[in-house]
């Protein structure tokens, strides 16, 4: 908190400081037993009619009262450290450069992620990107158990905007823009947002939710350095492929994947699928993973294991062969999805080295039911 000279707590924000990074504490709510002062840091949003809205990092909104503040800063943008002489970036670890955790930006790895999960079709509106992965005709759409004209795309991420700057339009034109162009193809309209780090988009968020549009998934991205999943021990039997054949499909929590689907698996800069033998002939794999190279990145996703295998190490076996691949074709970094809720995921992942660097969400316009193949995360 904000402190004087004096030791008094000093607000020393403005309306003028909203779209930065702030930190303010305010008096607790009435009938709050031992709160008498609550804490809360994120995105200025806005500041109106003597009503804050902050958007915090997990991309909740939090509405505070301007007579209730009692102290208040700015957070200043991170910076890299630099050397005396004003040359390049340095760490200050000295664990050596492959051990080290990644740094990377918010748009990095938006538009990585982005590459994990390609689209269909798209097109540009400014500096947003219109994405879509639909069938194309009313039978593809009935196989789904989709009405006509309201047909199922795969994955949230190839059928959502990508919003990585100016639309170059008014916001309230370039989302009739938006809901124009899904609806032209049967879909609901999704806006991809992030929250949490620096230059990620907590103010659209808040302008998406004055409009009315419904936060439908939150998860976060985590981050890692990708030598130490790979020198993980090696697990015989996992198998590694160019393609997702019916067997691995077989695993697959997405069931019914059809040609679009199979598309936007198969996309990436560099795509591996693995797999783990079931016991006996004929049985679907114990355990799978899908893995894109893209660069210094390679991502993590759809690793399954089947429920009775649990606990044996096959997940790590998974992302440990794909790590290596990974490695062998010069990527450095890893970085993967998880939801807020699953536990075992999370201490997974946290055990392998990753950290979260940002939590992700996807709003859908208002008035409209889901239109995604799968409930999953992507």
């Amino acid at each position: 908190m904000e402190i004087s000279a004096t030791g008094r707590l000093v607000v020393r924000i403005t309306a003028a400081d909203v779209g930065k990074r702030v930190s303010v504490r305010r008096l607790g709510e009435s009938g709050t037993p031992g709160e008498k002062f609550t804490d809360t840091v994120g995105v200025l949003t806005s500041w109106d009619d003597g009503v804050l809205l902050i958007t915090r990092k997990d991309g909740e909104t939090v509405r505070i009262a301007e007579s209730s503040l009692v102290a208040g800063k700015v957070i200043p943008a991170r910076r890299p450290t630099t050397t005396p002489q004003g040359g390049a970036s340095r760490h200050v670890t000295t664990a050596p450069a492959r051990r080290r955790g990644p740094a990377a930006t918010y748009e990095e790895l938006a538009r990585v992620a982005a590459r994990a999960w390609r689209p269909v079709e798209s097109e540009r509106l400014g500096e947003w990107e219109l994405r879509a992965a639909v069938e194309k005709g009313p039978r593809e759409a009935r196989r789904w158990g989709a009405e006509v004209g309201r047909r199922a795309g795969f994955t949230r991420r190839a059928n959502s905007v990508l919003p990585l700057g100016d639309p170059g339009l008014p916001l309230d034109e370039a989302l009739a823009a938006v809901r124009r162009w899904y609806g032209e193809r049967g879909l609901p309209a999704y806006v991809q947002t992030a929250t949490g780090a620096e230059g990620t988009q907590e103010p659209l968020c808040a302008e998406l939710e004055r409009r009315g549009w419904v936060r439908e998934v939150t998860a976060e991205l985590w981050i890692g350095a990708l030598a130490p999943v790979a020198d993980r021990a090696e697990a015989a039997g996992v198998v590694l492929s160019r393609t997702a054949d019916e067997a691995w499909l077989a695993r697959y929590r997405r069931k019914g994947v059809s040609e679009v689907a199979l598309r936007v698996l198969g996309s990436g800069p560099s795509v591996w699928f693995a797999t783990v033998p079931g016991a006996a002939a004929g049985d679907a794999p114990a355990a799978i993973g899908r893995c894109v190279v893209d660069g210094r990145w390679a991502s993590f996703a759809a690793v399954e294991v089947d429920p009775r295998q649990r606990r044996r190490g096959l997940a790590t076996a998974v992302m440990a062969a794909l790590a290596r691949q990974a490695l062998d074709e010069g990527a450095s970094a890893a970085w993967l999805q998880v939801e807020t809720g699953n536990a075992g995921a999370r201490a997974l992942y946290a055990g392998l080295g990753f950290t979260a660097h940002h939590a992700y969400h996807h709003y859908r316009e208002p008035g409209t039911a889901s239109g995604t193949s799968g409930a999953g995360l992507s």
